[in-house]
């Protein structure tokens, strides 16, 4: 088959090139288009007429994509120019980006959609500041790839010393970074040297040429399969007998008969047929441009969200943010920005500078108004809610701009981290009380260094806490070791926190008054959610007798992510079974009185799952708690029988 024809069904990589001033850029893509067989005759030519104008002999390929009059007359890259090029294996797009410290900005631009960024780094000059920046910002725009092209061997008679010397200040600086997948390749992108094919001027390099890299680094990873996230661009009315949603799907699927929520609203449907002009959908992918309809008409409109009912992004109007700053003007904390995220479109002020990174070191510097190409974390407040993802987890509801209202150019770009947790009080539903959680003066919150969501996303299964309440020997611990266990056997993270243990280390100090319990309970739920933002499914197994000290524990979490069981049995049953001999103890006045018993305690009002143990066995109670976590989306594939 001719490739031509192939080339629609062929992957696509899009990738980035960046560094600093002069190290070669525009060359070596010039050479990649030119050693594939990406130019036509015509544009040949006119690249040795150019060349011979400016004195040059031979072709210069760095004129082939120098496409302003300014970048050529310069001869360095401004604007982003994107390239294509295609070989019989996978088909490109570059984005070939500044390198001057001036238009920084514009590498942002260039990055934010690739999956692989080029670094050039000039081997006469080392590892400069700019090419630290720039690989600053590709592990910051979530880049999983990135290949270090040392180019200009030939200026420095492919030296093996040379290379490594580079090699390893490059490695002791991306250490600091998240990029994992991080290759060296030595180059010259002005002779063709490991650019297309291997160069036997580098006999001690012992990998591939740069397209050989190009080539099988895996597409497709900072696409979001798993949560779906659909913005509404707009309604189409062409008749009374159709109502359709426009829009392109963010992140996930979706197909025919999906329950969906849509927001801010809440209100719930199903999704009828997913359109296209070709006609209906089974399903829509990332990427993908449709029309959805729903079951139920509904008030929708341009800026709300589709979401699967059981897998919601952040609704909030406060949250923590990376921010690169991309004009000449500096940050006016006093101003009011336009900020574009998804279709949705609100003011915004930036409440709180954190911190400015300093690209060398990337330590953290005073916390002062950002100028051009300053990237620092900040504290963003929205007129409106957004709704939003953490960027390391979805970077198309992750990432926005802010815009000036007045010029209406982009002045910066950001990637969201997640809610603000700087304040002490701990912001709940409408249906529950603040409560305010003791937090240490003059400590500022860090975020998680892995979001949640990450590792939920490589754990394939949801966190949540399972917190079992219940007097003593009512069986929550044998129920929750069980469930641990099968849970475990299915690949999923777990947790045991039980109260013997707890009091036995952590909570050794304690006693068991009322105040006590309730800084047992206080400190336990506090574990609980580091455990939880580790991605664990947490079983809690403590008799927390006051309602007040479990509703705690609940607010530390996001709604639907706490389920209580409550565990319990006729108390005759629980002083015939007494496994540990306190309500023996009890009777003999050696123990205070015992929750359930002579003591206080609050039975939950509306738990999410209650098993009397008194009348069933283990099993069922099991069954009835793995069932539940199956419902609500926690734990994929647990069937009915617990088995």
């Amino acid at each position: 088959m001719p490739a031509t024809k192939a080339l629609p069904d062929m992957e696509l990589l899009r990738f980035t090139t960046a560094g600093s001033v002069d190290d070669g850029k525009s060359t070596l893509i010039g050479r990649l288009l030119h050693d594939t067989k990406s130019i036509f005759e015509d544009q040949l030519e006119q690249l040795e007429g150019a060349t011979r104008r400016w004195g040059e002999e031979g072709v210069n390929l760095a004129l082939l994509t120098d496409g302003l009059r300014a970048e050529r007359e310069q001869k360095i890259t401004i604007d982003v120019a994107y390239r294509y090029f295609a070989t019989p294996k996978r088909k490109f797009i570059i984005a070939d980006t500044p390198g001057h410290i001036q238009h920084t900005r514009n590498m942002v631009t260039g990055a934010s959609t690739a999956e692989l960024a080029v670094i050039l780094v000039d081997a006469r000059k080392g590892v400069l500041t700019q090419s630290k920046r720039h690989a600053f910002i590709t592990s910051l725009l979530g880049i999983p790839n990135m290949v270090v092209a040392v180019n200009k061997m030939d200026l420095v008679d492919f030296s093996e010393e040379v290379y490594d010397g580079i090699r390893s200040e490059f490695m002791d600086f991306a250490g600091k970074l998240t990029v994992k997948n991080i290759s060296f390749v030595p180059v010259s992108a002005l002779h063709g040297d490991n650019v297309v094919e291997r160069s036997e001027r580098t006999p001690w390099y012992r990998g591939g040429p740069l397209l050989h890299k190009l080539e099988n680094t895996p597409v497709g990873a900072r696409k979001n399969h798993i949560d779906f996230r659909f913005p509404v661009q707009y309604v189409l009315r062409p008749h009374a007998g159709f109502r359709g949603y426009a829009g392109t799907v963010a992140s996930g699927s979706v197909g025919p008969g999906e329950e969906v929520v849509v927001l801010p609203s809440g209100r719930e449907t199903r999704i009828r047929s997913v359109e296209t002009h070709n006609g209906p959908l089974e399903k829509a992918g990332a990427g993908e441009a449709v029309v959805l309809t729903t079951e139920d008409e509904l008030d929708i409109s341009r800026g709300d969200m589709i979401v699967r009912r059981k897998n919601v992004p952040e609704v909030g109007d406060r949250f923590e943010a990376y921010l690169c700053w991309m004009d000449d003007q500096a940050m006016d904390l006093e101003r009011r920005y336009t900020l574009l995220h998804t279709t949705q479109e609100a003011q915004a002020v930036v409440e709180r500078i954190e911190y400015r990174v300093d690209v060398d070191t990337l330590h953290r510097q005073e916390a002062r108004p950002l100028e051009l190409n300053e990237i620092g974390r900040v504290e963003i407040t929205t007129s409106r809610p957004l709704f939003y993802d953490s960027y390391r987890v979805n970077a198309e509801t992750g990432s926005f701009v802010l815009v000036d209202p007045h010029s209406h150019a982009t002045v910066a770009a950001g990637m969201i981290r997640g809610e603000v947790r700087r304040a002490e009080a701990v912001e709940i539903g409408e249906d529950r009380k603040a409560r305010q959680r003791p937090v240490s003066p003059d400590v500022v919150w860090e975020a998680w260094n892995i979001p949640r969501e990450e590792r939920e996303r490589r754990n394939g299964h949801r966190a949540s806490v399972v917190w079992f309440t219940g007097p003593s020997g009512a069986g929550k611990t044998t129920i929750a070791r069980e469930v641990e266990r099968r849970l475990f056997e299915r690949g999923v993270g777990t947790m045991l926190l039980e109260g013997d243990q707890i009091r036995h280390g952590l909570c050794g100090d304690l006693g068991f008054s009322h105040e006590e319990r309730t800084e047992n309970i206080r400190r336990v739920g506090e574990v609980a959610k580091l455990f939880f933002e580790h991605g664990n499914v947490v079983l809690c197994t403590f008799v927390s007798p006051y309602r007040e000290d479990r509703d705690r524990v609940r607010d530390l979490l996001p709604e639907g992510r706490f389920f209580e069981v409550h565990v319990d049995a006729p108390l005759e049953e629980l002083k015939r079974r007494d496994p540990k001999g306190l309500y023996r103890r009890e009777e003999l006045g050696e123990v205070g009185d015992l929750p359930g018993s002579r003591g206080v305690y609050e039975p939950p009002e509306a738990p999410e799952v209650k098993v009397d143990t008194g009348g069933a066995d283990v099993n069922r109670a099991v069954a009835s708690v793995l069932v539940r976590l199956e419902e609500e989306g926690i734990v994929p594939g647990v069937g009915r029988g617990g088995g």
